[in-house]
């Protein structure tokens, strides 16, 4: 196969020719080719795996040609002078008015930059997408090994072209060649993503110190591109950019700490929260302890465990998840206890309600016949006060834990969109995945777009949405002080960060701003990269308002749109199945309700307790003595160990709580509810006789 920029034809003697007059440039299919005074000198040919071709435009000496995300300027000659990046696949090249505007991306999701002097004037944000961030190594790799010399001497600034030429020279023994072009590759100068490929392959070659200086100007590129260690990023993100999380795994897989340490510590200063940040942090912390360095270990663990700031209820990077996890649990433990109970009182109602309903029709038939009078002889209507009180007590748990299962659910999956996972905020690509959010209206919807214009350099909109709304957010004031201090406003920004720090003094950005010097990484990461005051970024707790709102908001839904709620719980049931339960859960919970203040059925006095009552009693711990504080107890305390017993089993998962209980616990908790219930069926059944028989004496005592 060809290379991107291998010389098709090139007449390598052309290269030596005097003179740029009369040059030419022509694209015919994928091939640019090269003339001088009539005469072939040189020729490029892209493959069509590299992507679309735009172009060429000729401004001056300079041929420009886009081929995917990447902008070539050729000389005369056909070699390549410069070479520009884009954010994305270039969808066009426009030259009138003596200036280069290049658009890169899709229809409806399209930067648009200028080219002048030989850059880029505005900010580039990489889509997270390896055609894209790995053009350039590619480009580098489709290039045969014939080819490989014409194609350095045609463009020299691919590193990757570089490496390979330096391995093919190296192999037939040229090592001053090998030497010459490994330097070299490590000269250029490359966007950080291409930066940390350079460096992996250092890395294999055995070059640390070529590994290192990739990684100094791949933090010093990520900085000046405006992507911040404040911001959470993907594991997806970081393997398109680059993928040092990819590379840390091997080192540590081969036990090779010192460079691992490098690695991972290039990780902590510029995106300390990837996704699994806090594991890989503690699994190096385990490594380093195991090598007895247990001062570096335990640095590294409280470190991880100082991330948990400003997440949900500060429970660390999966706090929502544990969140659904817990919700989930809840769910099963109360519908258990539910079941258990209402089975218990049917045990016990079952004979009394036959008779009841024989005049109107039978059991069943009478809902037909008489809905409402055999309404009034469902299960629960011959169950007391106290016992009503508890079922609408456990059905209502039941509902506020689906409801919070729901809502953590649907905001980690919102939390999750690949346009927040990127490091940064900004660029086409960004609205468009903020546009798929549907973000609630407030100071965190506007705190996000403001970030993301002042980041693109569009200070007018940042400031118009930082101020909407009443009052601005703490972070939002604090970016509103930049703005200022940008227009040379010193005072009125010192105010504003005054006022940002006085509303949220747990804030780094305005104590920075203030010249405070707090300690965080992200104040470190600001220190030694950038020269600009500090913006305020939101946190997990942000985000989760701006797009799902509170908890509360989601229980507020369940009281008004109960039917919403419960047919949006994430479980696996089909739609019909779905909307059955939510339906039968609903109606039980009406009719709990309704039942609290229906008047219980004359023959209620005759249930007695039937053998098979007196059964469930035993087996269902605490389903008898819900009249009583001891009884929900005991009922709740068995659910849970049945619930923790599931979860072993695997018949339920929640990977994100604590690890299950031991057996010995759960049998011993188990032992003890069962002792405890036995004893309390036992003096309730005492109890029972003694009335009978004091009734009965007094019914004899009044003959």
């Amino acid at each position: 196969m060809t290379s991107s920029l291998a010389l098709s034809g090139l007449a390598l003697s052309g290269l030596a020719l005097s003179g740029l007059a009369q040059g030419a440039a022509v694209l015919e299919g994928r091939s640019l080719n090269f003339e001088l005074n009539g005469k072939p000198v040189g020729s490029a040919r892209f493959p069509a795996v590299l992507g679309d071709i735009s172009g060429p435009v000729a401004q001056n000496d300079t041929t420009w040609l886009a081929v995917g995300p990447a902008l070539y300027g050729f000389t005369a000659r056909g070699v390549v002078r410069t070479r520009l990046e884009f954010s994305n696949v270039i969808g066009g090249l426009d030259g009138s008015g003596g200036l280069l505007r290049v658009t890169a991306g899709p229809s409806g999701a399209q930067d648009s930059y200028t080219v002048s002097r030989d850059r880029i004037q505005e900010r580039v944000v990489f889509v997270p997408d390896k055609a894209v961030t790995n053009w350039l190594a590619q480009a580098a790799a489709l290039v045969p090994e014939t080819a490989l010399k014409a194609a350095v001497a045609q463009d020299p600034t691919n590193p990757f072209l570089a490496l390979r030429y330096a391995a093919q020279a190296n192999a037939r023994g040229d090592t001053v060649t090998a030497l010459a072009e490994t330097q070299r590759a490590a000269s250029l100068e490359v966007p950080f993503p291409a930066a940390l490929s350079l460096a992996s392959r250092f890395e294999m070659l055995g070059n640390p110190a070529a590994a290192n200086l990739q990684l100094s100007r791949a933090a010093r590129d990520y900085a000046e591109r405006g992507y911040d260690p404040a911001l959470p990023v993907s594991r997806a993100a970081l393997n398109a950019y680059g993928d040092p999380l990819g590379e840390v795994e091997i080192l540590l897989s081969r036990s090779n700490l010192d460079r691992a340490d490098v690695w991972i510590r290039y990780l902590r200063q510029v995106s300390p929260r990837f996704e699994g940040a806090a594991a890989l942090y503690r699994r190096y912390a385990e490594l380093l302890g195991a090598q007895g360095r247990s001062g570096e270990a335990e640095e590294w663990r409280a470190y991880a465990a100082s991330l948990v700031g400003g997440t949900v209820y500060n429970l660390g990077e999966f706090s929502l998840l544990t969140l659904r996890d817990a919700a989930r649990l809840c769910a099963l433990v109360l519908l258990i206890s539910v079941c258990a109970a209402y089975l218990t009182l049917s045990a016990r109602a079952w004979r009394v309600q036959g008779q009841g309903t024989a005049a109107l029709g039978g059991r069943y038939l009478s809902w037909l016949r008489h809905p409402l009078s055999r309404l009034r002889r469902s299960v629960l209507a011959y169950a007391g006060l106290g016992e009503k009180l508890i079922a609408v007590a456990l059905l209502s748990g039941l509902l506020v834990s689906l409801s919070a299962w729901t809502w953590a659910a649907q905001t980690q999956a919102r939390l999750q969109a690949p346009a927040l996972g990127i490091g940064t905020y900004g660029g086409a690509w960004f609205y468009g995945g903020l546009d798929g959010l549907e973000l609630r209206p407030g100071g965190g919807a506007a705190l996000l777009r403001g970030l993301a214009a002042q980041l693109d350099g569009d200070e007018a909109a940042a400031r118009s949405l930082y101020q909407a709304g009443d009052a601005p957010l703490p972070c939002s004031q604090n970016n509103l002080g930049v703005l200022a201090q940008n227009r040379g406003d010193s005072v009125q920004a010192r105010e504003l960060w005054r006022a940002s720090l006085s509303a949220a003094p747990d804030l780094s950005a305005p104590a920075y701003n203030l010249g405070l010097q707090p300690g965080d990484p992200e104040a470190s990461f600001q220190r030694l990269y950038r020269t600009t005051p500090r913006l305020c970024y939101p946190d997990q707790r942000s985000l989760v308002q701006a797009q799902g709102g509170s908890l509360a908001g989601q229980l507020r839904m369940l009281v008004f749109n109960p039917w919403r709620t419960l047919m949006a719980t994430p479980t696996t049931f089909s739609g019909p199945v779905q909307g059955a339960w939510a339906l039968l859960l609903l109606l039980a919970y009406v009719l709990c309700l309704l039942w609290l203040l229906t008047p219980i059925p004359e023959e209620a006095r005759r249930t007695g307790r039937p053998a098979l009552f007196r059964a469930l009693a035993l087996l269902l711990p605490g389903s008898a003595l819900l009249d009583g504080a001891w009884g929900v107890v005991l009922l709740l305390g068995w659910a849970a160990a049945i619930g923790v017993l599931l979860i072993g089993r695997g018949a339920v998962r929640v990977p994100y709580l604590p690890g299950p209980l031991s057996m010995g616990v759960v049998l011993a908790l188990l032992v003890v509810v069962y002792a405890l219930n036995t004893l309390g069926v036992a003096l309730q059944e005492v109890g029972h006789r003694r009335g009978r028989r004091a009734a009965l004496d007094g019914g004899l005592g009044g003959r």
